[in-house]
């Protein structure tokens, strides 16, 4: 199984070991990571599972669909590595994946 690590805001680090084919955010709200909130459930319309991505990752997770660059612009501090962690599907080549949370979320 894949490893994710989220690192909250402030610096708190939690590993969690992921499913194959779920999402970063179900993987995240499953193991009670604080800072995914995810009012949509993952329907790439709320943009509260906004995360940024560790740019060592950026590459690996692919690009944003249209759509989730429209959700991305209604968040706080989008960053070029700002994505929907419900857009991200998790794959054994993201072993390892660290993902920042932030502070707006909280």
């Amino acid at each position: 199984m894949p490893t994710i690590k989220f690192i909250s805001h402030d610096g708190v680090e939690t590993d969690v070991e992921a499913k194959a084919g779920d999402s970063v955010m179900s993987t995240a709200i499953d193991n009670g990571v604080s800072g995914i909130v995810a009012d949509c459930g993952g329907a790439c319309s709320c943009a509260t599972c906004h995360c940024y991505v560790d740019e060592d990752w950026t590459e690996k997770t692919g690009e944003a669909t249209d759509v989730e660059l429209q959700m991305l612009d209604f968040v706080l501090d989008q960053k070029p590595n700002s994505r929907l962690s419900c857009q991200i599907v998790v794959a054994d080549e993201l072993d390892g994946l660290v993902i920042h949370l932030p502070a707006s979320q909280i």
